[in-house]
C-alpha cells in the first residue's frame, strides 16, 4: 500500500469507483482510476498502480474492472477488491435499469413507436451512406465489389453467421485479387 499506516475506508473506495463507473463512457476509465488513486488521493504509488495495470492487461475480462479489483484488493483485501466491484457497477447498473422503465413507460405514449421506427430508419440509413462511402473509396475494380457485394448477400439476405462466411470469402478474396493482379504483373516484366 502507498502509505502502510494509512487504513483508506471502504466507503471512500465505493464513492471513487462509483463515480469512475457512473460518469465515464467509453475508454480511458484506467487513466482515471489512476489520477483518483495515485494521483488526487495518493492512497497508491505510482510503481505499485502501473504494475497492477501491467497485471490486469493480461488478466480476461476488462481492464478497468480488473483495475478495480487489483486497486481495492491492494488497499483493503477481499472486502476493497468487492467493494470496488460493486462500486464500479452499481452506477451502470441502475442506469440501466432506469432506462428500462423509462423505454416501457414512453411505449405508452401515442407516436413513440412510430418515432423508434423513425429513428431506426434513420440509422440504417446514415450506415449504408458510410458503407457506399467507404467501399466506393477503398475499392478498386469489379473484384472487390463482386466479393462485397456475395459478403453482403450472404449475410444480410440469407443470414448466414458472419464468421464463416468471412472465413470463406476472405481467401476468395485474396485469391481473386491476386488473379486480377497478375497478368498485369507478368505484362510488366
Amino acid at each position: 500500500m502507498g502509505d502502510q499506516t494509512k487504513r483508506v475506508p471502504l466507503l471512500s473506495i465505493y464513492r471513487v469507483f462509483f463515480e469512475i463507473g457512473m460518469f465515464s463512457f467509453g475508454g480511458g476509465l484506467v487513466a482515471w482510476i489512476h489520477r483518483e488513486v495515485v494521483d488526487v488521493r495518493k492512497w497508491m504509488s505510482n510503481e505499485e498502480f502501473l504494475s497492477g495495470v501491467a497485471l490486469t492487461q493480461i488478466m480476461p475480462g476488462v481492464n478497468s474492472t480488473n483495475s478495480a479489483i487489483y486497486v481495492g484488493q491492494r488497499l483493503r483485501g477481499l472486502a476493497g477488491a468487492s467493494t470496488a466491484l460493486v462500486a464500479m457497477l452499481t452506477g451502470p447498473f441502475c442506469a440501466v435499469l432506469l432506462a428500462a422503465v423509462t423505454y416501457q413507460y414512453l411505449l405508452g405514449l401515442p407516436g413513440f413507436q412510430a418515432t423508434m421506427v423513425g429513428v431506426a430508419a434513420a440509422a440504417i440509413g446514415m450506415l449504408l451512406r458510410t458503407g457506399i462511402s467507404s467501399a466506393k473509396a477503398t475499392t478498386k475494380g469489379v473484384v472487390p465489389l463482386i466479393v462485397m457485394v456475395a459478403t453482403f448477400i450472404a449475410v444480410g439476405v440469407f443470414r448466414l453467421p458472419l464468421i464463416p462466411v468471412v472465413g470463406v470469402m476472405a481467401p476468395v478474396s485474396v485469391a481473386l485479387a491476386w488473379f486480377a493482379t497478375r497478368p498485369r504483373a507478368e505484362a510488366e516484366s
